[in-house]
């Protein structure tokens, strides 16, 4: 019997190829055949294996296919037809509505994938949603099919990487160094994140807390060379210094980021469950986050909300966080707290077990 995954893309090094990386690794140390094919990639998966596909590979009536649901799905028949056992690993998709003045080719997968989420609702025998906020969207899409709810599972080792140093040495003097604070997002530029919100606040925390202050917006912009240059003009027509996009990073420079933030400022408006929330954890970075879609279910009680957009007063909650020492410590603790239930022994033991119940049901 094999348990394969299939992906529309696959990135290396993003939240979904990583994840799908990680299931991989699990079912074969559980002792499954298991490979992953995707329909296209943006970057060589020569080194992971990972093998492009045109249609879905031979599959017997007792081998399961696991599909992470995320973007249009072009193997939308062959989906439908295979006679293999089907479950779907939902990541949500972004409204298309959020791309419609500045990326047609986004709108249009956006636009596309949701309407094969919707069609694909009785093709599958099971799903597993990363977060309950998707487990919603799904049963409002009519999905009839038994649905669990499992994060995102991150193997945290990892993260242990060695950072790179030159990074490091020229950014790392962030306000627990004695130099500027040092704030951060990590996350693709695209219009849901809403980083012109970040920029705002910091903006108001530049201008009245830490002229030294320098916001480093971590991630790529393809394909959203409209929005960057909006993020652009906003930047220069308001005189904001030291808004600094790093557009796609190795990961070790990834790692640097984390190490030398003082705070992780995410102001998104939409998230399936957002990986970098942990990561930010992980590295003992307090989180201040917009109160969107999944990112409260993500956090569970830990770093701080914000239930509106208020520039000056996330700059004062950023204020908070980096000058009170216990406020800073409260905050690292509940999150280190929040961390252990996004333990990677944990997840995968409940991963398991979840494959295990479904072949159960189905024999």
């Amino acid at each position: 019997m094999k348990i394969v995954q299939v992906l529309n893309t696959f990135t290396k090094g993003d939240a979904i190829g990583n994840y799908a990386l990680a299931v991989r690794e699990l079912l074969r140390s559980a002792g499954y055949d298991s490979e992953i094919f995707t329909e296209s990639f943006y970057v060589d998966t020569e080194d992971t294996g990972v093998k492009q596909i045109f249609t879905l590979p031979e599959l017997q009536e007792d081998d399961i296919l696991i599909y992470h649901l995320s973007i249009t799905v072009r193997l939308f028949l062959d989906l439908r037809e295979t006679c293999c056992k089907k479950i779907a690993i939902y990541h949500n998709i972004t409204p298309y509505e959020y791309f419609a003045d500045c990326s047609n080719f986004s709108f249009t997968l956006s636009r596309d994938g949701l309407l094969d989420v919707k069609c694909l609702a009785n093709t599958f025998d099971y799903c597993i949603a990363v977060s309950t906020y998707n487990k919603e969207s799904l049963l409002g899409f009519n999905y009839k099919c038994p649905i669990d709810v499992l994060p995102i599972i991150i193997p945290f080792g990892d993260y242990e990487q060695e950072p790179s140093k030159a990074l490091i040495e020229k950014y790392g003097d962030g306000k627990h160094g004695d130099g500027g604070t040092n704030i951060i997002f990590v996350g693709r530029v695209v219009p849901n994140k809403k980083q012109e919100d970040a920029i705002a606040a910091f903006s108001c925390y530049k201008k009245y807390y830490d002229p030294g202050a320098r916001l480093f917006i971590v991630g790529s912009s393809l394909n959203m060379d409209a929005y960057k240059s909006r993020l652009d003009n906003y930047i220069d027509a308001n005189n904001i210094k030291d808004v600094i996009f790093t557009g796609k990073i190795p990961f070790d420079e990834l790692l640097a980021y984390y190490h030398i933030a003082d705070v992780f400022l995410c102001m998104s408006e939409h998230e399936g469950f957002c990986v970098p929330l942990l990561e930010a954890m992980f590295f003992d970075v307090p989180v201040i986050a917009y109160a969107s879609t999944a990112v409260p279910e993500t956090l569970g009680g830990a770093g701080v909300l914000l239930y509106e957009k208020n520039p000056l007063q996330t700059a004062g909650f950023i204020d908070k966080l980096v000058s009170d020492k216990k406020l800073r410590d409260d905050v690292i603790a509940g999150q280190r707290q929040r961390l252990k239930d996004y333990s990677y022994d944990t997840l995968s033991k409940r991963f398991l077990k979840l494959i295990q119940d479904f072949q159960g049901r189905q024999i």
